[in-house]
């Protein structure tokens, strides 16, 4: 979980093993944080410790999807990895009790899954979720995999439920960040993306909060770009635990 408040940011993310784990049909137990879902959409209870300075989150988040999207992508040609957009459109409330934060709003939801790691099938990735003043989202894939073919997605989702693709606009640049990792967005032609706030800086994945406009309207950007091929290098594989500590009891 990332939570960002003001200036300030917290984040947990701790791997765990077998034992800590149950699941069935409708729901998913990792530790001592849970996923939920019911006729009435996702409930997640979350009760972990941030790194890497150590205190709490714990709390629940309820999101109500509008409609629920079956849609899977593959993201390679043999389906390896897959992209499902469940509820693009959602409504969100967060209620923490450590912090103490409630909030409600829009909200988006997806998954991805894969057969194998992703560093093995991907170079680069870049992916953006755009929230439109009618409450419909706009999401772009673009992806460069390893044998050097490209992907791209470029999905308007309806908040009634109808979905289209659209031309994707030129990507631009984004200034880089203090690890250097490349990350480029697109917004209509002649526009430039207002970088708002650098959420994470990673030696290999980047989160941002960005404003623009796309398909002629004006919009609220998350921005995630991943380096694979920076992931997949000795040293950064030795920085993971910092942010990833791993639990197996």
């Amino acid at each position: 979980m990332a939570l960002y408040s003001g200036r300030s940011k917290r984040w947990t993310l701790t791997e765990r093993g077998r034992r800590d784990l149950s699941r069935d049909a409708t729901s998913l137990s990792i530790g001592p944080s849970s996923l939920t879902w019911d006729a009435n959409g996702l409930t997640a209870e979350i009760d972990e410790t941030t790194v890497p300075l150590p205190s709490r989150v714990r709390g629940s988040i309820r999101l109500r999807p509008e409609t629920v999207h079956e849609e899977t992508h593959a993201l390679d040609p043999a389906g390896v990895h897959r992209w499902r957009p469940m509820a693009p459109c959602a409504r969100v409330e967060v209620a923490l009790d450590r912090p103490a934060l409630r909030w409600s709003g829009r909200a988006y939801l997806d998954s991805n899954r894969g057969d194998s790691p992703l560093e093995e099938a991907f170079d680069q990735w870049h992916w953006s979720r755009s929230a439109l003043p009618d409450g419909s989202a706009a999401v772009l894939y673009d992806v460069r995999r390893r044998d050097g073919t490209a992907f791209g997605l470029a999905r308007h989702f309806g908040s009634g439920g109808g979905v289209r693709d659209f031309d994707p606009p030129a990507p631009v640049s984004l200034a880089r960040t203090l690890w250097r990792v490349d990350r480029a967005a697109r917004v209509d032609p002649g526009g430039v993306p207002y970088l708002r706030r650098t959420l994470e800086d990673t030696p290999f994945y980047t989160r941002s909060h960005l404003e623009g406009h796309l398909l002629g309207e004006p919009v609220q950007t998350v921005h995630e770009s991943l380096s694979l091929r920076r992931f997949s290098q000795h040293w950064v594989q030795c920085l993971l635990p910092f942010r990833m500590p791993r639990r197996v009891g």
